[in-house]
């Protein structure tokens, strides 16, 4: 807050599990006061410019080639007067070395594949997803500058959330939440219900694995009998 001269910041994965990182910042939308730089290779870049219109920040990315800790600088803007000005920010520390670009969208792209998952990775996706949701597609928009769509979806049983995603209106009762996809993905509303899985970034739900519920039921109940479930899952 108030932002004067320089703030290095250290961001540091955990050491016991310590491999190639993909760090992402996210400015909040009233960013003010300072310029966000990485130290990479001995030199600054630029990530974050107070500058900039705050309708075109996206999020930032970029992967770290050693797991060692990420120093970020905050270098505050000259100004006569420096009240009310806050420069505000979050991160994430993802153990993914297939990211290497700086671009969100291909991040999301690893996250959110656009083709179907195969048995054994929707086994897994019941396992690790930060969400799980029974539900059916109530309307799906697009975003053309960002290339995302929105799925809103409408849950009949919440299995799991990390956070509250989704959440019961009160007038209706119903349990509603959006989950995004990149545009690429062609997303398309169908009839039915689908089970939603996915993970959650910056607050934001992103698309993993979503097949027809009946689908999910019968891989499932198929692999439990021959015992190869990675866990187990409570329909009811």
């Amino acid at each position: 807050m108030y932002p004067a001269r320089a703030l290095r910041v250290i961001l540091e994965p955990n050491l016991s599990t310590a491999r190639p990182t993909t760090v992402c910042i996210k400015p909040s939308s009233h960013f003010q006061g300072a310029n966000i730089y990485v130290e990479w290779d001995g030199q600054l870049h630029l990530l974050v410019s107070e500058a900039e219109e705050p309708r075109l920040r996206q999020v930032s990315c970029f992967s770290t080639r050693t797991p060692e800790r990420v120093a970020l600088f905050l270098q505050a803007s000259p100004q006569q007067d420096i009240s009310r000005r806050t420069a505000s920010f979050q991160y994430e520390l993802l153990s993914n070395q297939s990211t290497t670009g700086p671009d969100f969208q291909k991040m999301a792209l690893v996250e959110a594949m656009c083709r179907p998952c195969d048995n054994m990775e929707l086994l897994m996706a019941i396992c690790s997803s930060d969400f799980v949701v029974r539900g059916s597609i109530q309307n799906i928009s697009h975003d053309l500058e960002n290339h995302v769509s929105q799925v809103e979806v409408a849950a009949l049983q919440v299995y799991r959330q990390k956070n509250q995603i989704f959440r019961e209106e009160k007038s209706t009762g119903e349990w509603r939440g959006p989950v995004k996809t990149l545009l690429q993905c062609k997303v398309k509303k169908g009839d039915g219900d689908f089970l939603f899985t996915g993970n959650e970034h910056f607050g934001e739900a992103w698309l993993g694995c979503a097949p027809r519920f009946k689908e999910f039921r019968d891989v499932y109940q198929i692999a439990s009998k021959k015992g190869a479930n990675p866990c187990e899952f409570q329909f009811d």
